[in-house]
């Protein structure tokens, strides 16, 4: 309650437990537009900017477009709250979709990474810190997406380790890079709805030739 962090700023707290860190996402509550990483005791806890939450509604929107026309089933879990008391890692991605494991997550309310997979596509819009990244990996997610400075890096997990990856294993054959570049572009001219019906007539362009 006595924290102030405006748009655009994150703030960071050493040395915290696990009971403090459960203890302050609870405080903090689900009704908040903040987000939280948690790793090696470190909690960061930031407030997206209105720049950063159009770009985070964009890339979902076009992944949602994408897995819509290759006719894939998903369940998106938005920013839920992914935590592992026994990895001592907590995080809250800008979106995330379960993919591969989608039916197996279809009805699940209630998470236990303990139990349950981590999400197959985790989006993340100008994380200039490596904390996500970190409690990403230990929690196995195998693909993330990060949005920073205008460009979308993807990361793929292997053997434990993330490396950069030219395109998306989703969506294999799809030049996701580009499309993001230029279609980041055009909302600022054409707006939100206008550039999701292109980026979808894109898609199903490319899916003729695919």
């Amino acid at each position: 309650r006595q924290m102030v962090v405006y748009p655009g700023e994150k703030i960071n707290f050493q040395d915290v437990d696990w009971d403090k860190f459960e203890a302050i996402v609870a405080e903090l509550g689900d009704r908040r537009a903040s987000r939280i990483a948690y790793f090696d005791r470190t909690l960061e806890l930031r407030m997206p900017s209105p720049k950063h939450e159009k770009a985070k509604v964009l890339l979902g929107n076009m992944v949602t477009i994408l897995l819509e026309e290759h006719r894939i089933p998903n369940e998106c879990f938005g920013s839920t709250t992914f935590k592992r008391k026994d990895l001592n890692v907590g995080v809250e991605p800008d979106d995330c979709f379960y993919i591969q494991n989608a039916e197996r997550m279809r009805d699940r309310d209630d998470l236990d990474l303990t139990v349950d997979p981590p999400p197959d596509l985790v989006i993340e819009v100008d994380v200039t810190s490596k904390t996500g990244l970190s409690v990403y990996q230990q929690l196995g997610v195998p693909e993330v997406w990060r949005f920073e400075n205008g460009e979308l890096r993807i990361s793929v997990l292997q053997q434990g380790e993330y490396r950069d990856s030219t395109f998306s294993p989703q969506f294999p054959k799809f030049p996701i890079v580009q499309a993001v570049a230029e279609f980041m572009v055009r909302i600022r001219t054409e707006g939100r709805m206008q550039t999701l019906i292109l980026f979808r007539e894109y898609v199903r362009s490319n899916l003729e030739i695919l």
